[in-house]
């Protein structure tokens, strides 16, 4: 995994603060380099060179819905500013599952999500796309039959098989939501003498939505553009929630959803379809707040018991 190659053909095996997570769909990412850092000093002839910090590139993984709690809710807790710096590791496998190498990273935080294009027509699988920034990473010695946890079952997704909900709107008549990524800024502080450069989370952007319909089932969105921006009725109680709903194979079950807080339109388009083509309208609109949930929640932890009274018995009056 070292040099040039980020990864070597096989299966990607993913872990998470101790926690076995599952196979991804592809690994990208995570090479190390340092700065050429140049020193023209004097009428020297030759230019003085040297190298700065280590610099470890952002990991990207590729993945649907079929790894485990634990990675859905770091992206849930990211996406409402509960940073959690996270160790792992990626261990390389070849069919039968022997490990062939293992790399390591440390105090990593979440930097961007990206979300596949959901589209009615569709055929093929869709997959997230997630990028960590580590503080550092190390390669380790892998070797042995990689030992599988409980297996359970890979949910499979199409992009066809999803659900646009926004308050007061019909959305029956969506066809298409574009891919759309999540990304949060990364800060670090390269001053000083530290080898390993420690970051820090920055500003959290939510992205522009662009959503595809038919012109035939476009009317609310035509009264909500109107009201809104023609008439500039745009104040925040005009604004709108909803939810992106990713469905199932069956489109009854819920696989996870994306929970969108004050959306407001600001463009309606009506591109000129082609022959015999049906006529469709793309709204674009902003989103100021969007959750990320898959699965159940991690459950809330109960309170603590109250204290129970002291229970003082009272002090004899003096005969």
């Amino acid at each position: 995994m070292a040099g040039t190659r980020n990864y070597a053909a096989g299966n990607y095996f993913f872990n998470l603060q101790g926690v076995k997570c599952g196979f991804l769909k592809a690994v990208d990412g995570g090479d190390i380099s340092a700065e050429v850092i140049e020193e023209k000093l004097g009428p020297e002839y030759f230019v003085k060179k040297h190298i700065g910090q280590p610099k470890y590139e952002d990991v990207e993984l590729t993945f649907g819905f079929g790894l485990v709690q634990d990675v859905y809710e770091w992206i849930a807790a990211s996406w409402k500013q509960n940073y959690a710096r996270k160790d792992g590791s990626i261990v390389v496998t070849d069919a039968t599952l022997q490990a062939k190498s293992e790399r390591q990273f440390f105090h990593a935080l979440i930097s961007e999500v990206t979300i596949p294009a959901l589209d009615a027509s569709s055929k093929d699988a869709a997959y997230f796309t997630l990028k960590f920034s580590p503080e550092y990473t190390r390669e380790v010695k892998a070797a042995g039959k990689l030992i599988m946890p409980k297996p359970s079952p890979q949910k499979q997704f199409l992009p066809s098989n999803f659900r646009l909900e926004i308050d007061g709107l019909d959305c029956s008549k969506v066809s298409r939501i574009d891919s759309f990524t999540v990304t949060q800024a990364i800060v670090t502080d390269p001053i000083g003498d530290a080898h390993d450069v420690p970051a820090e989370p920055g500003k959290l952007d939510f992205p522009n939505l662009r959503v595809t319909l038919a012109a035939a089932g476009a009317a609310t969105w035509s009264a909500w553009f109107e009201d809104f921006v023609l008439k500039g009725n745009n104040d925040e109680s005009a604004e709108k929630g909803g939810a992106i709903v990713f469905l199932a194979p069956d489109l009854k079950q819920e696989l996870g959803r994306i929970e969108l807080h004050n959306v407001g339109i600001f463009a309606l388009r009506h591109p000129v379809p082609a022959a015999e083509a049906v006529s469709r309208v793309v709204a674009e609109l902003y989103c100021e707040r969007m959750e990320f949930q898959v699965g159940k929640p991690a459950p809330v932890p109960p309170p603590p018991p109250a204290p129970t009274p002291i229970q003082r018995r009272p002090t004899p009056l003096p005969r």
